[in-house]
C-alpha cells in the first residue's frame, strides 16, 4: 500500500480531478454542491498524497504520454511547486465550504464549473515544466477568473470583469511574444534547456522585459494595478476570495519561478527596478485602502499594497540568500489566507446588512463577533503582528533589509504595516460603534461564519510553522536557487 501511494501519479490527478469535478458540475446541475465540495477535498488529499511522495522520493517527474522534453510535456513538482498547490488546497477548500451557503442552487449551477475550471488551471500551472504551457494554463486561469468576476450580474461586475479580461488578454499577449523570443533564442520552451542555452542577447533581454511586463500586470504590480480594484469589489464574495487570495499569486509564481531559474543572471538593474515598484505599491494602495468608504474596496488595494512586499524580495536576494526567498514564501500563505478570510467577512457583513459601508456597520462586533473576529485575525497578519504568519514573513524580510543597510525598504516597509493598521482598526472602530441610521438585520448561516474564521485562525497558526514549511520548500533545486546568488 505504501508503494502504491508512492508511486502514484498524483500529479496527473491534481489536473483531472477538478476538469472532470467541473464537467460533472456542469451535466448534472442538481447535484453540483455536492460534487463541487467532493472534488476539492479530492484534489486537497491528492495534494497530501503528493506531499508524502516528494518526502520520501524528492522531486516529481512525469512526462505526458511517454513524450518527455523537448517533444513533450513534462509535469514536474519541487518543494515550490507543493507549496503553492497546499495553499491553493487550503484556500480553496475554505471557501468552496462557504459557497455552499453563500450561493442559492441557481447561482450555484454557474459558480461551481467556472471555479473547478480555475482550480484545475491552477494546479496545472504549478506543474507545468516549460514556459508555453505555463501560458495555456495562465490563460485558463484567466479566463476562468473573468468568468467568476462576472457571475454577481449587473453594471458594476460587468465593468470589472471587463477591465479584468481586457488586463489578462493584454498581460497573456506580452508574455506569449516572450516565449516566442525565447523559442526563436534556444529552440525550446523547456525550463532547464532553457537555462542552459540562454545567452545575454538582445532578444533575450526583449523577451525579459515582455514577459516581465505581462507578469506584472496580471499580478497588478502597482503601477498596472488599475483593472484589480474593481474586479475584486464588485464580484461576489467567495470569488473575490479566490481571485486575491490564488489567481494573484499564480502569475507572481510564475515571475518567481522564471527568475529563479532562467533570468536570475541576466537582470542588472531589473531587480531594484521591481524592488522600487514594490515600494509605490506598498504606500499607493496602503494609502488608497484608507481613503475608501467601501470595505471590498478597501480590501482590494490592501491586496495591491500586500502584493508590492513579493516584489521587495528581488534587491534583497540579489547577493543570494535563502531567507529573502523563504520570507516571500510565507507572505504568500499568510496573506492568501488572510486575505482570503476578510473577503468572507466582507461576505458575512453584506448579507447582514445588505452593504459594505464601512461607517455603517452598526455595531456589528455585538451580532456578528466571530466574523469580526476572523476580520480581527487576519487583520493581525496583514499588519504583520507577532505570531501570526505575517510577522514570519515580514520580519524575515525586515531583517534581510536591515542585515544589507537596505534603509529605504525598512522605511517602506515599517509605513506599511503602519498604514495597514490604520485602516484594519478604522473598520473594526466602526464595527463596535452605532450607525447613524440603524437597519434590520439579517442571520448569517453558521458555515460562512466558521469558514472565515478558520482561514483567518489558519493565517496565525502558520507562524507555528516555520520548520516544516522549510522543509517543503528545501525540496528539489529550487533551495540551491534560491541561495546561488548572482
Amino acid at each position: 500500500m505504501g508503494d502504491l501511494l508512492t508511486d502514484a501519479h498524483w500529479g496527473v490527478l491534481l489536473i483531472l480531478l477538478p476538469l472532470f469535478g467541473g464537467l460533472c458540475s456542469f451535466l448534472w446541475p442538481s447535484a453540483v454542491k455536492f460534487i463541487g465540495l467532493a472534488t476539492v477535498s479530492a484534489v486537497a488529499l491528492s495534494v497530501v498524497g503528493l506531499g508524502d511522495q516528494l518526502l520520501a522520493t524528492g522531486v516529481y517527474h512525469h512526462a505526458v504520454g511517454g513524450w518527455g522534453a523537448p517533444l513533450g510535456i513534462d509535469l514536474y513538482a519541487d518543494g515550490l511547486s507543493l507549496f503553492m498547490l497546499m495553499v491553493t488546497a487550503l484556500v480553496g477548500l475554505g471557501v468552496s465550504i462557504y459557497a455552499l451557503d453563500y450561493f442559492d442552487q441557481d447561482e450555484a449551477r454557474r459558480f461551481w464549473p467556472l471555479w473547478l475550471l480555475l482550480l484545475g488551471g491552477l494546479n496545472a500551472l504549478f506543474l507545468s515544466a516549460d514556459i508555453f504551457n505555463l501560458y495555456v494554463t495562465l490563460e485558463i486561469v484567466g479566463l476562468a477568473g473573468v468568468g467568476l468576476a462576472s457571475l454577481s450580474g449587473g453594471g458594476a461586475a460587468l465593468d470589472g470583469a471587463m477591465r479584468y479580461l481586457m488586463a489578462t488578454l493584454l498581460g497573456s499577449l506580452c508574455y506569449l511574444l516572450g516565449v516566442a523570443l525565447l523559442y526563436h533564442s534556444a529552440g525550446t520552451v523547456d525550463i532547464p534547456l532553457l537555462a542552459e542555452r540562454l545567452e545575454s542577447t538582445p532578444p533575450v533581454w526583449a523577451a525579459l522585459g515582455l514577459i516581465c511586463a505581462g507578469l506584472a500586470l496580471k499580478t497588478a504590480l502597482f503601477p498596472l494595478h488599475f483593472w484589480l480594484p474593481k474586479a475584486h469589489a464588485s464580484a461576489s464574495a467567495p470569488v473575490s476570495a479566490l481571485l486575491s487570495a490564488l489567481v494573484v499569486k499564480a502569475s507572481f509564481y510564475i515571475f518567481l519561478r522564471l527568475w529563479l531559474e532562467i533570468f536570475s543572471v541576466r537582470t542588472e538593474g531589473v531587480d531594484d527596478l521591481l524592488g522600487a515598484l514594490g515600494m509605490a505599491a506598498i504606500i499607493w494602495g496602503s494609502l488608497q485602502a484608507l481613503q475608501q468608504t467601501r470595505l471590498k474596496l478597501m480590501i482590494a488595494y490592501s491586496t495591491v499594497s500586500q502584493v508590492g512586499y513579493l516584489f521587495l524580495v528581488f534587491p534583497l536576494a540579489a547577493i543570494g540568500t535563502f531567507s529573502a526567498w523563504s520570507a516571500v514564501a510565507y507572505l504568500v500563505l499568510s496573506h492568501a489566507l488572510a486575505k482570503s478570510a476578510m473577503f468572507l467577512v466582507a461576505g458575512n457583513l453584506m448579507h447582514f446588512g445588505g452593504h459594505d459601508r464601512i461607517a455603517d456597520l452598526d455595531r456589528a462586533v455585538q451580532r456578528l463577533p466571530i466574523t469580526v473576529g476572523a476580520f480581527a485575525l487576519a487583520g493581525v497578519s496583514i499588519m504583520g503582528l507577532p505570531p501570526s504568519g505575517g510577522f514570519i514573513g515580514k520580519w524575515l524580510l525586515l531583517n534581510e533589509a536591515l542585515n544589507q543597510g537596505r534603509w529605504d525598504l525598512v522605511f517602506v516597509m515599517m509605513i506599511g504595516g503602519v498604514l495597514a493598521a490604520a485602516y484594519i482598526f478604522k473598520v473594526l472602530g466602526f464595527a463596535f460603534t452605532q450607525a447613524p441610521v440603524t437597519h434590520e438585520p439579517k442571520g448569517v448561516p453558521a458555515v460562512m461564519e466558521w469558514s472565515a474564521l478558520l482561514l483567518a485562525v489558519a493565517a496565525i497558526v502558520v507562524g507555528f510553522l516555520a520548520s516544516p514549511l522549510m522543509l517543503i520548500l528545501g525540496i528539489g533545486e529550487t533551495v540551491e536557487l534560491m541561495g546561488a546568488g548572482q
